[in-house]
């Protein structure tokens, strides 16, 4: 099973940018399709990015569309979430995992995933 961490959360203020990574260990984390999800307090988990194994098919919420970037490094076993033009309705919990459905299938509901890291916080300050 995958084991996943992120990182590179932080404060950032509204129109500005971050990148998120998330680590994996484990030789099957080339193989899985992955995903970002978010969860602000109060609010249910939803789904902000995956991307298929090989990273070659994406797919983003409307929310984040043409903003956020989805990417990944097998080599490195690292995905990456670059989010640029920040808004404060950003600001949440940040989590990466790994997929149980085939891996160029983007499922975008948490229930289709597992290996969940521990989150890293983006707020976003007006």
């Amino acid at each position: 099973q995958v084991q996943l961490v992120e990182s590179g959360g932080g404060l950032v203020q509204a129109g500005g940018a971050l990148r998120l990574s998330c680590a994996g260990t484990g030789r099957t984390f080339g193989e899985k399709a992955m995903g970002w999800f978010r969860q602000a307090p109060g609010k249910d988990r939803e789904f902000v990015a995956g991307l298929s194994w090989s990273g070659a098919i994406t797919s983003y919420a409307d929310s984040v569309k043409g903003r956020f970037t989805i990417s990944r490094d097998n080599d490195k076993n690292i995905m990456y979430l670059y989010m640029a033009d920040l808004n404060v309705e950003d600001t949440a919990a940040y989590s990466c995992a790994a997929s149980t459905r085939n891996r160029n299938y983007i499922s975008r509901v948490a229930i289709d995933y597992n290996s969940w890291g521990q989150g890293t916080q983006v707020t976003v300050s007006s």
